[in-house]
C-alpha cells in the first residue's frame, strides 16, 4: 500500500519537513493522481514512490532531497532503472541516504542560524522527551496528562516570549531566521503577541 512516508520531522515542525523527491525530464513533475473512479475526490500524492512509470504515471529519473520550506538540494541520485526493472518503486530497494543526507545539511543551516538553546534546556527538552516515550508505553494515560500540562506552559511562556519580542520590535525576517521558521508564520506570532 502507498502511503504518505519518508517525512523526516525535527525540532523546527511541519517547515522544515524533508522529502524525497523526483525529478523527470524536464524538472520537477506534480502530483500524480490515482484513478478511482467516478467521484470529486482524486487521491494524489507526490511521494517518490509513485513515480515509477506504471499506470500512465511519469517515471523518475533521479531523487533528490527536498523541504517543506521550498529548498531542493542540488545534487541528483540517478535511479538504476536496469536494476529496478518492473518492481514498483516502493518495492525496489532504493537508496535514500544520499537525499536524507543533504537534507540534514540543509537543517544544520538552518539550525546555525536559529537562536541556540541554552544547554541546559536543550538537555532537559531531551529528558523530557525520553520521560514521556518511555510513560507513553507504561502509563499512557499519565503520558496525556503530563503532555496536557506542557501544552499549557507552552502556551502561556510562548505568549510571554512572544510578547517580550514584538515589544523589542524585531523583525518578521529577523524572529523567522531566530526560529527556523517561514516569515509567514512569524508574521502570525508577533500578530498574536499584539492581541496579550
Amino acid at each position: 500500500m502507498l502511503v504518505e512516508w519518508d517525512w523526516w520531522t525535527v525540532e523546527f515542525g511541519d517547515v522544515h519537513a524533508g522529502a524525497v523527491s523526483v525529478l523527470v525530464e524536464g524538472g520537477e513533475p506534480g502530483p500524480v493522481y490515482f484513478d478511482v473512479g467516478s467521484g470529486p475526490d482524486v487521491p494524489s500524492t507526490r511521494h517518490w514512490s509513485a513515480y515509477d512509470g506504471r499506470h500512465h504515471r511519469p517515471r523518475a529519473e533521479a531523487l533528490r532531497a527536498g523541504c517543506a520550506c521550498g529548498w531542493r538540494g542540488a545534487a541528483e541520485y540517478p535511479l538504476d532503472w536496469d536494476a529496478i526493472g518492473d518492481e514498483p518503486l516502493y518495492e525496489a530497494d532504493v537508496d535514500l541516504s544520499g537525499p536524507l543526507a543533504d537534507w540534514h545539511a540543509h537543517l544544520s543551516l538552518v539550525r546555525d542560524k536559529a537562536a541556540p538553546l541554552p544547554e541546559p534546556l536543550a538537555a532537559l527538552l531531551v529528558e523530557i522527551a525520553e520521560q514521556l516515550t518511555a510513560t507513553a508505553s507504561d502509563a499512557p494515560l499519565a503520558a496525556l496528562r503530563a503532555a496536557g500540562v506542557l501544552e499549557r506552559i507552552a502556551a502561556r511562556v510562548g505568549r510571554e516570549a512572544a510578547g517580550a519580542v514584538s515589544d523589542a520590535g524585531m523583525s518578521a525576517e529577523a524572529v523567522a531566521t531566530g526560529l527556523g521558521t517561514t516569515r509567514s508564520k512569524a508574521l502570525m506570532l508577533l500578530l498574536t503577541a499584539q492581541d496579550r
